[in-house]
C-alpha cells in the first residue's frame, strides 16, 4: 500500500491494486472566501495542488468522502471528478451527492464489501458539545485487504470515543489523522491538535499515523514544525507529517 498526500486532507491510496481518493478539493490558492469568525482573514486555500488535477484523477477507481464540507469536496472537485465515479460516502451525504449529478453513490452504513477491499465507516466528533451538533456529521474509513496493511482515515474529528473504539475494535496498521486543530473564535478546536495526536499514539502503539490536514485552510493554526517539535520533544517515534505531495508507503511484512 502506499498513500500520497496532496494537500489539507486530499490523499490518493493505492490498495489491492485500486486507487482510491479521500476527499477531493481542487480550489487554486485564495480562490476561496476564509472561514468566518477566525484568527485571520486568509482566502482558502492557503496553497496551491502540487500536482495538476488531471495526475490527481488519473486512475482513481473510487473516491472516499469522510463528510461535503467545502474543504473535503470544493465546487472545483464537484466540476472536474467524473459524474460516473464511484464515491462512497456517510448515509447523510448521499442524496446531496445524487442531486449533483454523481451516478454511482453507496452510502456506508456500517460495512461493505467493493473488489475485495473490507470498507467499515467509523464515527467521530467534529469539535465538541454544542459546536460538534453545529458541525453536523463527520465519519471514517477502514479499508481493510488480504496482504495489505489495514487502514484508518479517522476524518475530521477529535480525540473522542468513537476514534478509541475504532483503534481497539480494528487495530489498524496505518492511522491518517486530521491535524491542524481546526478552530474558530470561540469553542473548542474541531481538528486533531498535539494532545490528540499523543493520545492516538499511545492508545494506537504499533500502527504507522500519519497527520494531514495541514497549512492549508485558513482556521488550521496547528503548523507541521509545532507537530514535529512536539514529536520530538516527546519521543513519539510513530507519528509522520508528510510534505504536500510526499508518497508513504507501507508494507505488511516490515510493518511486523
Amino acid at each position: 500500500m502506499h498513500l500520497q498526500h496532496i494537500r489539507h486532507s486530499t490523499v490518493k491510496i493505492n490498495v489491492n491494486q485500486f486507487t482510491f481518493l479521500v476527499d477531493p478539493m481542487f480550489s487554486s490558492k485564495e480562490e476561496l472566501e476564509p472561514v468566518a469568525n477566525a484568527a485571520n482573514t486568509l482566502k482558502n486555500p492557503l496553497v496551491d495542488l502540487p500536482i495538476p488535477i488531471e495526475g490527481i484523477l488519473n486512475n482513481v477507481d473510487a473516491i472516499f468522502l469522510t463528510h461535503s464540507h467545502r474543504d473535503h469536496f470544493d465546487d472545483k472537485a464537484i466540476s472536474k471528478v467524473p459524474k460516473s465515479t464511484q464515491i462512497f460516502c456517510q448515509p447523510e451525504d448521499r442524496l446531496k451527492l445524487l442531486e449533483l449529478g454523481f451516478k454511482n453513490v453507496v452510502q456506508v452504513n456500517d460495512q461493505i464489501e467493493w473488489n475485495k477491499v473490507n470498507i467499515i465507516r467509523t464515527g467521530g466528533q467534529h469539535g465538541t458539545g454544542e459546536l460538534a451538533k453545529q458541525m453536523g456529521p463527520v465519519s471514517g474509513f477502514i479499508l481493510k485487504a488480504v496482504g495489505e496493511p489495514s487502514l484508518y482515515v479517522a476524518g475530521d474529528t477529535v480525540w473522542c470515543d468513537e476514534v478509541l473504539n475504532a483503534i481497539k475494535t480494528y487495530s489498524p496498521n496505518v492511522i491518517i489523522l486530521n491535524g491542524g486543530e481546526a478552530r474558530y473564535l470561540t469553542g473548542d478546536p474541531i481538528t486533531m491538535g498535539n494532545k490528540d495526536i499523543e493520545l492516538v499514539s499511545m492508545a494506537a502503539p504499533n500502527s504507522e499515523i500519519v497527520v494531514v490536514h495541514l497549512e492549508a485552510w485558513n482556521h488550521c493554526l496547528l503548523s507541521r514544525a509545532e507537530i514535529n517539535n512536539n514529536i520530538i520533544t516527546n519521543g513519539i517515534e510513530n507519528v509522520k507529517v508528510p510534505l504536500n505531495g510526499e508518497i508513504l508507503n507501507y508494507d505488511l511484512k516490515l510493518i511486523y
